[in-house]
């Protein structure tokens, strides 16, 4: 039986450089941070004060204020995106199929905002549980799947996914996989955090894990530097809408770009740290070339999990270097991360949109904030620093990695 093909038809991006699609990649592509000092609580106290926060977001600008209340930040953006992805690519949602629609959306953390938020007003009182009765549905990870799916009567396949960093892309391979075997036509796929808080800060700081570069926060995030010292924080939601070819062209939809495979692995080497030598890494970027038919010398940009840590960063180019080959000092690299931060589980959807919207215009963004490239990298690596690139891009790779040891590859093609 022939595979079904699977096309891109809607973007919707809720970033710390822009609430729309088209925001978030204009200041994207033009080498813009999105760090700065944390305004949603105060961080005087804490390691890292900085972090890439969502701009000028107002939730009563997309909800009503009595709803907001049983959402999660986390939720709240995930329906934004969606909203925007779906309305961007035309389904006619009075005559499309409803049963033949699913969701399946990824977050690392979910309600931890809410989780938080609730246990320090407990703490606070005198030990009469005072809970909001929207507690456990704003926390629990599935909920923003099954409010997206409530909103819009979309009955198909309905469920999260979760692998820490890799979350998202997970989510858009399992989207991906259930078009291919004919489950559904047309997915809502994605990934959403909000994790700027007291108890994400703190908790990644006691990990070692952020970078500590309170003076300087806008250059912070230096993926491959020698001064790189940890990942900046991000938050924020990817959505894309991906649907089975012929359903697509038989409506006449405009299509992005094709996913053409996917690889998950696992490191199975320790619960935070990378493998030293990338071998996991390695091996999802073999499979998920392998599921896409493609030869690792097709690929031409890659967008990389490049999160600005020491050890990260190093292991993952060593994987790079030793899969692509020949072909490394021909690929194209560039860490976003740079720009937004780390979305955790919401990475790889708006990293996807990324790669996908470079194929679509034949840009490449730039990694910003890298001076000194790191000499024991392995070398000939084709950076893209300073300035976006323009360059024709048919095929781009989005690398995503999670603790645990979690890998997730997902390759997109231009439309043939």
């Amino acid at each position: 039986m022939k595979q079904r093909r699977v096309v891109v038809t809607g973007l919707g991006a809720l970033t710390p450089l822009g609430n729309t699609t088209n925001e978030f990649w204009n200041n994207l592509i033009e080498g813009k941070s999105g760090a700065a000092p944390i305004k949603s609580f105060d961080a005087s106290k804490f390691k890292t004060r900085f972090a890439c926060e969502l701009k000028g977001y107002d939730p009563l600008n997309y909800f009503e204020k009595s709803t907001v209340r049983k959402y999660d930040p986390y939720t709240q953006y995930a329906l934004v995106t969606a909203e925007e992805a779906i309305k961007d690519s035309g389904l006619n949602l009075d005559t499309i199929d409803k049963t033949r629609v699913g969701v399946i959306w990824g977050s690392g953390q979910g309600g931890f905002y809410t989780f938080q938020h609730e246990m320090m007003e407990f703490a606070r009182g005198d030990g009469t549980p005072r809970i909001n009765p929207f507690f456990i549905p704003k926390v629990i990870v599935d909920i923003a799947a099954g409010w997206i799916s409530i909103k819009y009567g979309f009955m198909g396949p309905n469920f999260c996914t979760v692998s820490a960093c890799a979350t998202s892309t997970t989510a858009i391979i399992d989207a991906m996989n259930y078009i291919r075997w004919g489950k559904a036509d047309v997915f809502v796929t994605g990934g959403s955090e909000a994790a700027i808080n007291e108890a994400g800060i703190g908790g990644f700081n006691a990990l070692k894990a952020l970078s500590t570069r309170n003076d300087d926060p806008s250059s912070a995030s230096r993926p491959f530097d020698t001064g790189r010292d940890g990942f900046v924080m991000g938050e924020g939601a990817g959505a894309l809408i991906l649907e089975e070819y012929e359903h697509a062209k038989k409506r006449g939809a405009r299509m992005y770009a094709e996913v053409v495979g996917g690889g998950m692995s696992a490191d199975a080497y320790h619960i935070t740290a990378t493998h030293p030598e990338g071998a996991g890494a390695q091996l999802g970027m073999k499979w998920a070339l392998e599921d896409a038919n493609l030869k690792p010398e097709d690929v031409d940009y890659l967008n990389p999990h490049a999160t600005s840590t020491p050890v990260g960063d190093e292991s993952e180019m060593k994987a790079v270097a030793r899969f692509f080959g020949d072909h490394a000092s021909k690929l194209h690299v560039s860490a976003t991360k740079s720009s937004i931060g780390h979305l955790l589980g919401g990475a790889g959807a708006v990293e996807a949109i990324i790669c996908i919207k470079a194929i679509q215009s034949g840009i490449i963004p730039p990694t910003i904030n890298t001076q000194h490239l790191d000499p024991t990298l392995p070398q000939g690596l084709n950076i893209v620093t300073g300035t976006k690139l323009k360059k024709d891009i048919r095929v781009a790779m989005s690398n995503t990695f999670g603790f645990g040891g979690h890998n997730a590859i997902a390759v997109f093609k231009k439309i043939d």
